[in-house]
């Protein structure tokens, strides 16, 4: 979900080692917390854990905002639901083809999925991920949504205390669903905001850093079995080439892992300039046993309340062994059937899919498109360095600049300062990224809500800008000479271009050159020295 404010209380997860040592994230002992009595240790930890992950998202639905009845409530930009298509979707989901209900929909079916729902995965996949050959049914199976998918992978690949290599910063909720029923720990390859090395863009993920972490976790004894690969990337947008997926999927066979590709929003790209790549449109899979693609419909068709997710591969001992796992992550008969009936969009004499392509698609993008190019042009207004990419409902934000000291701590009380002016945002520590003071922002809500809850965040921000002045002006000392990375440092890159472009001036649009100006005048003396009387 991502609505929590994601910081780990003392002990939530495994403490990192010392220095120099590898990075691995679980769960430390239960003796160090609180126990209740009616619980197992397990149960403790799982308590536990659900409290520090839930607070904001708790927090909004005690308080949540409504125009009508509730117009001083928490409006929501850290859950990552897309709220601009409901029109579209009530209105498919409630025509008669939905409406069926049969004596076979209501008994046990085949743990994977009942046939007619696989078999229409496998033509949508074909056809939207653009493989080069028919994807096969059996190949398919079918578990009530992508966290499921995450826990039962984690589950039959690896061992408890074994370990899976993924890059930070990531959705948070995969932590959960590896470690909750698995006891499966995370290995981290840090991404960063710096171009260094082999990178051109800020947060890329390089087979360098993956084998770094790698040869680091393997050189403290620990097994790591599996890689997570995000495609689109959550929280950061990007979206990976063809060259770079078979990078990835080469190192993984060279270290022999499996690779978990979550390409849950392949389809909410939202700009003509950028192209998914999946990863079953590649031509050859390097290892096509150890490859394993998740897609489900809670992003792409705005149905997060319709818990449905399907796997794809093509080894069958893995899809066995997860199959005996949908007992507990099943996917009831009448939604499978509804959701058999969305893929199939046959429409009568019309080509295959052509709701889906000429109605939903079509407007979701637009709308999609609408709601970014509305929030980012009001952090370009407000100086706010951002990661400018085209999937996804959200936006990775640069907000070190409010941080004084740049911490985790700070970076909290500004979260809680969001939330106390009744806005949920998720911070940074929430995706485990390295770097105090980035936020995520999901934009893919309604305009009257995205208006208010800016102007919320500005208030915020505005304030934190004024307290910032005023301990500058006591200490008498520039308040951020001291600290690296800020955001109007000119090491950092201010308003990031499309990825797919180079990082260098020369790719920037009008957009990203005033964002920049922008964001200069805010942030310097420039407004000081350059008054309206000087220059007439």
């Amino acid at each position: 979900m991502g609505g929590g404010g994601g910081g780990d209380p003392q002990g939530a997860r495994a403490r990192p080692l010392s220095q120099g040592r590898v990075d691995v994230h679980g769960f430390c002992s239960p003796r160090d917390f609180q126990k209740s009595p009616y619980l197992s240790a397990r149960g403790n930890l799982t308590n536990l854990f659900h409290g520090s992950t839930e607070e904001g998202y708790e927090a909004y639905h005690a308080d949540k905002y409504d125009e009508d009845k509730n117009p001083n409530g928490i409006i929501n930009f850290g859950t990552s639901e897309n709220k601009l298509c409901f029109d579209l979707m009530s209105k498919r989901l409630t025509q008669t083809d939905m409406n069926l209900m049969e004596p076979s929909l209501l008994q046990y079916p085949d743990w994977k999925g009942h046939m007619f729902l696989r078999e229409e995965v496998a033509r949508f996949l074909t056809y939207y991920c653009k493989a080069h050959a028919p994807l096969k049914a059996e190949n398919v199976i079918v578990l009530n949504g992508c966290g499921s998918l995450f826990s039962a992978l984690a589950t039959v690949l690896c061992d408890p205390g074994e370990a899976v290599l993924i890059a930070t910063p990531f959705y948070s909720g995969i932590t959960q669903s590896v470690f909750l029923y698995g006891n499966v720990k995370l290995v981290y390859a840090y991404l960063d905001s710096k171009i260094t090395g082999t990178s051109t863009r800020p947060f890329q993920l390089t087979v360098e850093k993956l084998e770094k972490a790698l040869q680091d976790a393997r050189a403290e004894g620990i097994s790591v079995r599996a890689f997570i690969l995000l495609n689109p990337q959550n929280p950061l947008g990007d979206i990976y080439s063809f060259s770079e997926l078979q990078d990835y999927l080469e190192f993984a066979k060279r270290h022999e892992l499996h690779v978990i590709v979550d390409e849950i929003y392949m389809l909410s790209v939202f700009d003509e300039s950028a192209t998914f790549h999946s990863v079953l449109g590649m031509d050859r899979l390097p290892d096509p046993q150890r490859t394993h693609v998740m897609w489900g419909i809670t992003k792409d068709f705005a149905v997060s309340g319709i818990r449905f997710g399907t796997l794809y591969t093509e080894n069958q001992d893995v899809a066995n062994a997860v199959a005996s796992l949908c007992y507990f992550h099943g996917v009831c008969g009448p939604v499978q059937h509804k959701v058999a009936q969305l893929l199939r969009d046959r429409g009568g004499s019309v080509a295959p899919w052509y709701w889906i392509n000429q109605v939903y698609l079509r407007a979701n993008r637009a709308r999609l498109k609408a709601a970014h190019t509305y929030v980012t042009d009001e952090l370009k207004t407000l100086g706010v360095p951002f990661l400018n990419r085209n999937a996804g409902f959200f936006v990775w934000i640069d907000f070190r600049k409010y941080l004084r000291t740049g911490t985790f701590e700070e970076e909290m009380l500004l979260w809680r300062r969001f939330l106390d002016n009744k806005v949920l945002l998720s911070c940074g520590k929430a995706f485990e990224c390295s770097e105090p003071g980035w936020f995520r922002i999901i934009f893919a809500d309604k305009t009257h809500r995205l208006q208010l809850g800016m102007r919320r965040i500005r208030k915020v921000l505005e304030e934190r800008e004024r307290e910032l002045l005023a301990e500058e002006k006591q200490q008498q000392q520039p308040c951020q000479s001291d600290q690296d990375g800020k955001a109007d440092s000119t090491d950092e890159v201010i308003f990031v271009s499309r990825h797919q472009e180079p990082s260098g001036a020369s790719s920037s649009n009008l957009g990203d050159l005033i964002g920049l100006l922008q964001q200069q005048m805010r942030s310097s003396d420039w407004l000081q020295k350059n008054t309206a009387e000087q220059f007439a």
